[in-house]
């Protein structure tokens, strides 16, 4: 029955969707205390809105960000595959996927909680393999409905373990594509502090150890909402640096928080991004 209903809220146009969302984002905002504080607390802290209008135009406009993510999410998971991917009608960058096929290096891409992130992996799935990294919900009826939504044209799924990263490691060698949400928190003994928007972040080691293991072009890509339900504008953008150990996580994050910085309206302020994993040692 759910699945029933959510292909046919697929149906309705992006604008339509877009404009629910908007509102659900400010009924839950209104309904979810601790879900606003955590929205309003990240966007204080995080220096980007010392400007009182400033900061609240920026938190007034993620309130509706957060909901369109939510109802266009439909659209991504259920519409044919083609068709969903059609919604990115804009996209800059991709020259530098072409560049690293040609030389026939494995592809992570990174994209952060920002924008349709889903639409990102969608249109990669279309053009070539790529296996994407993924953590199970905790309400396990969203799983099946997860894994249909994600796992079409040649992309396929693999769970944050240790069998996982062996999945990505093969797909990187093989010259493939990866990709992964790298302000994820991760558990603990996968990550380590970086500073990120001012404050210690428990940060994943991963994107630099794949990084280091398999030589990989790593790029940053961000499905930007476009006015009006138009559709999104997929951005691309290379991360050079090496990304290995305490320094490498420092260059991440700072990648990580250009990228925000150019469109904090969409980023996910909601998320507990600086929470201590269970059994990690305090930051310092």
């Amino acid at each position: 029955m759910l699945e029933a209903l959510l292909r046919l809220i697929a149906r309705l146009p992006l604008p339509v969707l877009h404009r629910a969302g908007a509102l659900a984002g400010w009924l839950v905002y209104r309904l979810a205390p601790r879900y606003a504080g955590m929205l309003t607390d990240n966007v204080a802290a995080s220096g980007i809105a010392d400007d009182p209008r400033v900061f609240e135009r920026i938190c007034r406009a993620a309130v509706c960000e957060t909901g369109k993510g939510l109802m266009e999410l439909p659209a991504v998971w259920f519409r044919p595959a083609q068709q969903a991917a059609s919604l990115v009608v804009e996209q800059q960058g991709w020259e530098l996927v072409e560049r690293a096929q040609s030389e026939r290096r494995g592809i992570l891409f990174l994209t952060p909680h920002l924008g349709c992130f889903e639409v990102s992996a969608l249109y990669a799935a279309l053009r070539m393999p790529i296996t994407v990294l993924y953590r199970p919900p905790k309400l396990k009826w969203l799983e099946p409905l997860m894994r249909a939504g994600r796992s079409r044209g040649y992309g396929k799924l693999a769970p944050t373990t240790l069998g996982g990263v062996r999945q990505l490691l093969r797909a990187l060698r093989a010259g493939e594509a990866v990709g992964l949400l790298p302000d994820q928190v991760p558990g603990n003994g996968e990550g380590l502090w970086a500073e990120f928007f001012g404050r210690q972040a428990y940060t994943m080691t991963l994107v630099g150890k794949l990084q280091r293991a398999t030589g990989c072009a790593v790029i940053l890509a961000f499905a930007r909402r476009l006015p009006g339900g138009r559709g999104f504008r997929l951005e691309l953008r290379a991360v050079p640096d090496d990304l290995s150990g305490t320094a490498g996580a420092r260059r991440l994050n700072a990648a990580l928080e250009a990228l925000i910085r150019g469109c904090p309206e969409q980023y996910l302020w909601s998320y507990n991004r600086f929470k201590v994993p269970a059994g990690a040692e305090p930051p310092p």
